[in-house]
């Protein structure tokens, strides 16, 4: 799996070291779409270092792509928005992202189109999402963040919201929280050493902190939205436009993923061994996402309304448009 930072893909540099002329076209030698044939068509899909991703290594790994006649090469992003530009400029066919980067991003008239559905957040017990801080911080409720140092993987997204909601529900000002952009696995030494107040992390961070003994401050994700999606599957508009047969059973065959993965989850609990190089013990702890293309549009308007009271998002969204039809 090849790593991609977010300023290579800022900078719009494949990993593999170039791309096609004419970016959006699957790979060379392949078929144009891909469903039933022997031959398979070579995807590029970005993904994150993180839990849920594990499902779409094991697709690979069953052969569920293959199956779908897709040959799946997974390349990994700090964040969904800095795989967006990738996506957009054909470094890679698909990616997937949490749902508020894909608005914000059609919203600043990015042409990208969600596929399907992908992780989301359990709608009780414990969740999959947190945020953390230090037992002696004086933190212990979401009013407490108030005038802190509040660390998420990237600025304006699903955790800058959500925090900021559960934050005014409890009384506080979520105007003064001063939100920092950090990478996920640079979390836990930046609360140590002081220079973060509090951390939102999904796993397998959330049970890093938890085992170091560190405060849960909210599930931020359930006080808001209970089972919101976390992860969605996303390609440019050009592809979409340009062979939507494509675009269609490659959804298809994402759906037979999370579908597996759902079933499966001492699978994902296995492979995150490798695909994270997780220690065993870990992956046996770490909670695992609701896996399902089909997405909760009532969560999805939440999440834009409140983007949209924030600021973040200019434009309300058209919930119609903007999730796939099922």
């Amino acid at each position: 799996m090849c790593v991609l930072t977010a300023g290579i893909l800022l900078a719009l540099t494949a990993c593999s070291g170039g791309g096609n002329d004419d970016a959006t076209t699957p790979a060379a030698g392949s078929e144009s779409s891909a469903a039933g044939g022997s031959e398979t068509t070579e995807v590029k899909m970005g993904v994150l270092p993180i839990v849920p991703s594990a499902a779409l290594q094991l697709g690979v790994d069953k052969g569920i792509f293959k199956e779908h006649g897709f040959d799946v090469s997974l390349e990994t992003g700090q964040g969904g928005a800095a795989l967006l530009p990738a996506v957009v400029s054909g470094q890679m066919q698909f990616a997937i992202s949490n749902p508020l980067s894909l608005m914000l991003a059609q919203d600043q008239g990015l042409d990208v189109r969600m596929v399907t559905g992908y992780s989301h957040a359990l709608k009780e017990g414990d969740d999959i999402t947190s945020v953390w801080a230090k037992p002696d911080s004086g933190i212990e409720s979401p009013a407490d963040l108030a005038g802190k140092t509040v660390a998420v993987n990237n600025l304006k997204t699903q955790g800058e919201v959500t925090i900021r909601e559960v934050v005014k529900k409890a009384g506080g000002d979520p105007d003064s929280i001063n939100f920092v952009e950090l990478g996920f696995p640079d979390m836990p030494a930046a609360l140590n050493a002081g220079n973060i107040d509090a951390a939102w992390v999904p796993e397998p961070f959330q049970t890093v902190f938890k085992d170091a003994g560190d405060t849960r401050v909210t599930y931020n994700y359930q006080e808001t939205m209970p089972g919101v999606p976390t992860m969605s599957v996303f390609t440019s508009g050009k592809l979409a436009q340009q062979d939507p047969e494509l675009v269609d059973n490659f959804a298809a065959a994402v759906d037979d993923v999370t579908a597996y993965a759902q079933e499966h989850p001492d699978e994902v609990r296995q492979t995150l061994t490798t695909f994270l190089d997780m220690k065993p013990e870990l992956a046996q702890k770490v909670l695992i996402e609701d896996f399902r293309g089909q997405m909760d549009r009532d969560a999805l308007q939440t999440l834009a309304d409140l983007a949209l009271q924030d600021g973040i998002l200019k434009k309300k969204v058209a919930m119609d448009t903007f999730v796939p039809k099922s």
